[in-house]
């Protein structure tokens, strides 16, 4: 999976469009191979960002679950944390 796509669901404040959009795009960009697409393929490259994002989106909206949502500030602490431990930076 590609590093820049993270998890979405079950978060307080809820995830925003934007972030979902985000993490279609990072999708596209991954599967394609493309971090821009040229002309001739961008249209098609958008219709997939708009199309992941849609099944995310609804994805998202159906899931269910008993776990209270995950503080957004708790979450980054705890990533950066591991990022420190794995590369050794600050």
């Amino acid at each position: 999976m590609c590093r820049n796509i993270k998890p979405l669901y079950n978060f307080e404040p809820p995830t925003t469009d934007e972030e979902i959009r985000a993490a279609a795009t990072q999708f596209v960009r991954k599967i394609s191979g493309f971090n821009k697409p040229s002309a001739a393929n961008e249209a098609a490259f958008e219709t997939a960002i708009e199309e992941i994002f849609a099944v995310s989106t609804k994805l998202l909206a159906s899931l269910t679950t008993n776990s209270l949502p995950k503080n957004r500030e708790i979450e980054r602490k705890k990533a950066l944390e591991r990022n420190r431990q794995r590369f050794g930076t600050k």
